[in-house]
């Protein structure tokens, strides 16, 4: 027999947190997404009519929601446009940590680089938000920090 859902261990996003590189907590962020998109090749087998796939790439991509606090991301990814320096690349740590969860999830994302700069966005009357997009290659599950 299936055991009901304890509804306050569904972990809600108001507990989650990005930090940086540093371990600065990314206070102004309100939301973040990664996934990795998995590319494979079709492989003809003989004695069958069922294709079978061969993993042959993987690409991690995501986005970073906030409130415009200061402009320092813009000018960290504003060195690119110099045309000498190289992109900035950096580190995230996401970590979900709802004290009613059964333990905290936390994932490092390694070689971050932002593929678009937000240089202005606002509207009149309206707090103003940003958004990041991200490529990222690797990323490391970390162990909870709180057992049950």
């Amino acid at each position: 027999m299936a055991v009901p859902l304890d509804a306050k261990r569904v972990i809600s996003g108001n507990f989650g947190k990005v930090y940086d590189v540093d371990g600065m907590w990314l206070t102004n962020v309100t939301s973040i997404e990664a996934n990795i998109e998995i590319g494979m090749e079709e492989v003809r087998r003989s004695g069958t009519r069922w294709l079978g796939n061969k993993t042959t790439t993987l690409k991690g991509s995501g986005s970073i929601g906030g409130y415009m606090v200061t402009s320092e991301w813009t000018e960290r990814m504003n060195q690119v446009t110099d045309d000498v320096s190289s992109p900035f690349v950096t580190e995230l740590i996401a970590e979900l940590d709802d004290p009613e969860s059964f333990g905290a999830y936390r994932v490092r994302l390694k070689n971050v680089t932002f593929d678009n700069i937000p240089v202005i966005n606002f509207e009149v009357g309206s707090l103003v938000e940003q958004e990041y997009t991200f490529v990222f290659s690797g990323y490391e599950v970390i162990d909870a920090i709180r057992p049950n």
